[in-house]
């Protein structure tokens, strides 16, 4: 069972810019469903409790920032995983990460350059028998 759970967007933004949990989810609705930002910030101010483009646009970004870590995180326990090299203590360090970049650096010496002729056999069911 893995330590990564996905992120709770609302909880997490709603800490890092002090907004009310009501803001952040009306302009991510209302951006899903094909609004744009100064619409949002001309036209739908009652739902947003007035926010203004800035704080949007911030909302948005720290959106997108949170879903790539969090999709990192999973791309790198899988590869790893996959790869038969996954501890306890490597998976609560990738967990643990804040940033993309901490992410890449445990990834990067597991990170798989090409696949080999040899792990596209062991792919397709080949075993290797040494004598």
């Amino acid at each position: 069972m893995s330590l990564l759970t996905p992120p709770n967007i609302l909880a997490e933004i709603s800490h890092e810019l002090s907004l009310k949990s009501f803001q952040i989810s009306s302009v991510l609705t209302l951006t899903q469903e094909g609004a744009t930002v100064p619409f949002i910030a001309r036209y739908r101010k009652e739902a947003t409790g007035n926010l203004d483009e800035k704080v949007i646009r911030e909302i948005l970004e720290l959106q997108d920032k949170i879903e790539s870590l969090y999709k990192a995180k999973v791309t790198a326990i899988n590869g790893i995983t996959e790869q038969w090299k996954l501890t306890p203590e490597l998976e609560a360090s990738i967990v643990d990460c804040k940033t993309l970049k901490a992410v890449e650096e445990i990834y990067k010496p597991y990170r798989l350059k090409r696949k080999t002729k040899a792990m596209i056999a062991l792919e397709k069911g080949f075993w290797v028998v040494s004598d």
